[in-house]
């Protein structure tokens, strides 16, 4: 009995390092799991919700306007933060009269946010040029959210990655897509 519990024991201990092999990689270098915490992203994303953070896909190319994105705090490293890509590097986000413009090399435009926000009015006066690297980021609930429009850009080296999968409410499961301006 003493060497079938032996057997046992050795069996179950390298399922566990095979498991761990396997999960360690995808957990710590390819995605990430992130829970809501406050209002600042609603109505899409609620108080609690549990996201899956694509971590990988930054590595290859840059983030895109709309994409929302987990990131470090800038004056805060410990603290994650979730919000929506609105300006790019190089670009300028101007913010006059409830309204976000976008200067870039193609010129100006109003950012058009009603295909994931029913009605927004974006409080503040505010124009920020971005340089290398920066991007501006505002939460979706602009009325309850601290973003950029009041602690400055967002750095690059700061963006964990993109929100890809809510697996939490279950009758919320979605992939998470950004829109198209």
């Amino acid at each position: 009995m003493t060497k079938n519990f032996l057997v046992f024991v050795w069996e179950m201990v390298k399922i566990i390092i095979i498991a761990l092999l396997i999960v360690l990689p995808i957990r710590y270098f390819l995605f990430q799991p992130f829970f809501v915490k406050g209002q600042s992203m609603e109505p899409n994303f609620e108080n609690g919700d549990y996201l899956i953070i694509d971590e990988l896909s930054y590595r290859i190319r840059s983030p895109q306007r709309g994409e929302v994105v987990v990131f470090k705090y800038p004056y805060d490293e410990t603290q994650k933060y979730i919000k929506r890509i609105i300006g790019l590097p190089g670009e300028t986000v101007e913010i006059q009269s409830g309204t976000v413009i976008v200067l870039n090399q193609s010129g100006e435009s109003v950012l058009d946010e009603s295909s994931y926000l029913p009605s927004v009015f974006t409080l503040g006066d505010t124009r920020v040029a971005l340089g290398e690297n920066e991007y501006f980021v505002l939460g979706d609930n602009r009325s309850a959210s601290s973003d950029s429009r009041r602690w400055g850009v967002l750095p690059r080296e700061n963006i964990i990655g993109q929100v890809f999968f809510r697996a939490w409410p279950l009758n919320s499961l979605a992939k998470i897509s950004a829109p198209i301006y």
